[in-house]
């Protein structure tokens, strides 16, 4: 019985850690390092680039170059992802007329886009198992 008890603890230790996936973004093209990173993934079409409404969220310092950011227990399944460089660390990616970026932005999958970015064009998926690495291009 206390050999059951043993085991039963060791699994639920262990298992949460088995299904997490770490999903590794990095920003590159960076113009400079004023101000902050911040780097949204959503797990729904629907919420997709709405405020507040991300899976998980991050921000970090800004360096001329690239950064990268780690976001730790993601379960498999699709996501898009959307950073922005907030160069003036005003805590929102500033538009010219209420549209266009007038600071750096990137997307999963690199996509051209004319018009706001869409869920299905940004795509890609978490497996299970294996971590997740993408490369979004700042765009100035």
């Amino acid at each position: 019985m206390k050999a059951l008890s043993i085991l039963g603890v060791a699994l639920a230790v262990w298992l949460p850690t088995a299904k997490a996936q770490v999903l590794e973004v990095t920003l590159s093209g960076l113009e400079h390092d004023n101000g902050q990173v911040a780097v949204a993934v959503y797990a729904d079409p629907k919420t997709f680039r709405k405020d507040n409404q991300a899976f998980a969220t991050q921000k970090a310092s800004a360096a001329k170059g690239t950064v990268t950011l780690v976001f730790s227990d993601v379960p498999a399944g699709r996501y898009a992802v959307l950073a922005y460089h907030d160069e003036n660390d005003n805590g929102e990616l500033d538009r010219r007329f209420g549209m266009i970026p007038t600071e750096g932005y990137g997307l999963s999958n690199n996509p051209k886009v004319i018009g706001p970015p869409s869920f299905e064009d940004s795509a890609f998926e978490v497996t299970a198992g294996e971590p997740a690495r993408i490369t979004l291009q700042m765009r100035y």
